[in-house]
């Protein structure tokens, strides 16, 4: 058996010299001449846009390229002193832990404890030892208790801390991980990532994480690197990168949204580059350190009207009156006393009440296990109820098959490759307008618009699974719209894209909801779901515990963090300054300019 060498402090964990890497049949490098270290015990945080090269050189470091996927690999890659290109998978499995995208690939046992038990085993841990290992493991992500649920029926969410369960358990001294909290709810990401920061100081693990957001991060990570079209195209301290939005925005890198307030602060000339915020403490004090240039004082509450900021004094002249007229909606999903039980687990509804009008754009946040994608599989026939009605469309869903309800109502799956399963992306469109019956004719023109409505029109001969995730997940959305839904249901639509490809998905599903269709949309994204949609439902424990706006939803900080949820970065600062704002809750960065600008130029 191959030995495993223990690192000193001062060695590179990993080391990479001249890598490039081009993968089979395919003419441009994905990797181009990466030279790279990172010392023993450091937290490095690996971004970019899709397609940059971090999910493939994430599999340069455990053996996977060059010893499973074949392509052209030159130059050197080491990991704790180790060849990978002379070192067996398995042994640098002891040594390295990679956590993939898509944590359904890492599922292996019929149980959570089976799998998570899988390492151990196949290296002889004594069963004692595995026993007191996996319950350590799935405690640390939030699955204590789970032992005996079985894997098929865990949540997205759950399956991708199951995976990260499953690699802790081999306590492996360097852990490399590609996006491992893309599903998670808020309170699970920040949990993760308190966890992994806690292993690196107890253990001195070395950390390698790609990741798009960076603000459960910031203060955590040592570095950020920056991959571009295959090259390091940046590398230093996160405060550094994060101040510079047009820098994140020419990498698909989202920006903090505090930091997007100091930038158009900056841009103003009212604070310095040094002082744009990196988080909320840091905004609050920005904001309150201006007050004195108008006039205001702190604890001065403001009335403010169409996004700008007014005194108390000033509304009589400033504060426009709004009239609500509301007018007769046709209901598009009604929902009562709905219930509904997995075999092996406790209720996963309880007693669901909801009425959705045509039109709407729901969004349904919960953590991990809430209920949400349940409820949402009621709504297509997926599921149908343990007891309770739930009409859609006019339909009553016990009286249909998902077939003929999928005509009207559109479902979107968390992961894409859930429903695709064509060879170009043009014959993927087809086969729902063939099943339901269309003409040669009609199906053309139906493609032909879907394609062009969603930017896949390039993409109409290519096989849809040499695509990127982002690209596969468009692909199932306009799967879907060329059936012309009245209702379309959306899991996660962001989840595993870059920043401009999060603004591509949800610019279209706001054209497609301005169009006339009704949106419900699952999503952990908060700042997506309070600037896009215009009704939040939240779910605990398969019941609806918050209903509303999400200016009104995420101003109840409490009852959302009961509930593992975290609200936006800019509802919570909205909140350390309710003795400036009263009652108002902002949900885009421009609120905030908005509010100084009006002092600025008016008066009021």
């Amino acid at each position: 058996m191959e030995t495993v060498k223990v690192l000193n402090s001062d060695e590179f964990a990993i080391e990479l010299k001249n890598i490039s890497y081009c993968y089979p049949n395919v003419e441009e490098p994905c990797l181009k001449n990466i030279n790279l270290t990172v010392q023993k015990g450091k937290f490095i945080v690996l971004m970019g846009a899709t397609a940059a090269g971090k999910t493939t050189l994430s599999l340069c470091l455990n053996g996977l390229i060059p010893q499973l996927l074949e392509g052209k690999l030159t130059g050197q890659v080491s990991v704790a002193g180790l060849d990978v290109r002379k070192t067996a998978v398995q042994t640098l499995s002891k040594v390295l832990g990679l956590v993939l995208q898509d944590p359904e690939t890492q599922i292996f046992g019929r149980t959570v404890e089976e799998d998570t038990a899988f390492g151990p085993r196949n290296f002889q841990v004594p069963l004692d030892e595995i026993k007191q290992k996996v319950n350590s493991s799935l405690e640390s992500v939030r699955l204590k208790g789970y032992n005996q649920r079985m894997t098929e029926e865990l949540s997205g969410g759950e399956k991708q801390r199951l995976a990260i369960a499953g690699v802790l358990v081999m306590e492996p001294e360097i852990l490399v991980l590609d996006e491992p909290t893309s599903e998670l709810d808020p309170i699970g990401r920040s949990e993760i990532y308190a966890t992994l920061n806690d292993l690196r100081t107890k253990k001195d693990l070395t950390i390698l994480l790609v990741e798009h957001s960076i603000e459960e991060l910031i203060q955590k990570a040592d570095e950020v690197i920056v991959l571009n079209q295959g090259e390091v195209a940046w590398r230093g301290v996160p405060i550094e990168l994060f101040r510079n939005i047009p820098l994140l925005s020419k990498w698909g890198i989202k920006p903090l949204p505090v930091s997007q307030i100091g930038w158009n602060f900056y841009e103003k000339g009212w604070i310095s580059f040094a002082e744009i915020p990196l988080d909320i403490q840091a905004a609050e004090g920005m904001i309150r350190a201006l007050l004195p240039k108008y006039g205001l004082r702190q604890g001065q509450v403001l009335v403010l009207g169409e996004g700008l900021g007014h005194t108390q004094e000033q509304n009589k002249d400033c504060l426009l009156k709004q009239e609500n007229q509301m007018s007769e909606k046709k209901i598009s999903v009604q929902v009562s006393e709905l219930f509904y039980q997995y075999n092996s687990a406790q209720p996963a509804l309880r007693g669901i009440n909801l009425t959705i009008e045509a039109g709407e754009f729901v969004a349904l946040i919960g953590q991990n296990g809430a209920g949400k994608t349940t409820l949402a599989k009621h709504f297509n026939g997926l599921l149908k109820p343990t007891s309770g009605e739930i009409i859609v469309e006019g339909m009553k869903t016990l009286q249909y098959d998902t077939s003929e309800l999928s005509k009207t109502i559109g479902y979107v799956f968390q992961n894409p490759d859930h429903q695709i399963f064509s060879t170009s992306v043009a014959k993927e469109l087809e086969f729902g307008l063939k099943n339901a019956g269309f003409s040669g004719k009609e199906i053309k023109e139906r493609v032909d618009q879907a394609l062009q409505y969603t930017g896949l029109e390039r993409y109409r001969s290519v096989h849809p699974f040499s695509l990127g995730k982002g690209e596969r997940q468009m692909i199932a959305v306009a799967s879907i719209l060329v059936l012309k839904p009245k209702l379309l249901i959306i899991d996660e639509p962001t989840t595993g894209s870059d920043w401009a490809g999060v603004q591509t998905m949800m610019a279209l599903i706001r054209k497609l909801h301005s169009a006339g269709t009704t949106i419900i949309m699952i999503s952990h994204d908060m700042d997506l779901v309070a600037q896009y949609a215009k009704r939040v439902i939240g779910l605990k424990d398969g019941e609806i515990i918050i209903d509303g706006t999400p200016q009104a939803v995420f101003s109840q900080e409490q009852i959302l963090l009961d509930s593992a949820i975290i609200p936006p970065q800019l509802c919570r600062l909205s909140s350390h300054l309710k003795d400036i704002l009263g009652n108002e809750t902002f949900i885009d960065s421009s609120e905030f300019t908005g509010m100084f600008e009006s002092w600025e130029t008016t008066g009021c």
